[in-house]
């Protein structure tokens, strides 16, 4: 493995950020896989902040926008994935912020309404016990969950 200057890590980091979004803690594994010291680290850390080449809120922003568009997450699991990454609460309240409630609360129906269609089931109850149990673990709350099975209405043919 090569030895790294703290110049060259600083540039080998730069370019790492400028690639896409990252934050802290990934960015200290990744320090620490190219062989920084705790010291080195935090330098760069700090440089890299005032720089703006690493944000918090912006990266909290960024992931909330992508995991619920494209994963399809709530917002359960989206908190628990940031709370893993270490990030403040403010930069993942300021995150949250991004979900526009229309599209959300669409998409959990969507979501419902496919899944609906290969859950067997032999009572409804069951179904929608099943149906919970799904949206619950894309982290959606149960309250959530609830609001769109009812907004279905349970004669619904795509649903039941």
């Amino acid at each position: 493995m090569k030895n790294y200057t703290e110049h060259e890590l600083k540039l080998k980091a730069e370019a790492y950020c400028s690639a896409s979004e990252h934050c802290p803690s990934e960015l200290r594994t990744k320090l620490k896989l190219w062989g920084a010291d705790e010291t080195t680290t935090e330098n760069i850390l700090s440089h890299l902040q005032k720089e703006r080449y690493l944000d918090d809120a912006r990266f909290c922003r960024f992931f909330v926008r992508d995991k619920y568009r494209f994963n399809q997450w709530g917002r359960l699991k989206i908190i628990q994935a940031l709370r893993m990454k270490q990030l403040p609460q403010e930069a993942i309240s300021t995150g949250l912020e991004e979900i526009d409630e229309r599209e959300y609360a669409d998409m959990l129906l969507h979501l419902l309404q496919q899944k609906a269609k290969t859950v067997k089931a032999a009572t409804e109850y069951e179904r929608n016990a099943k149906l919970m149990r799904f949206a619950a673990g894309r982290g959606f709350s149960a309250d959530e969950i609830m609001k769109q099975l009812k907004r279905t209405g349970t004669d619904d043919e795509t649903l039941f």
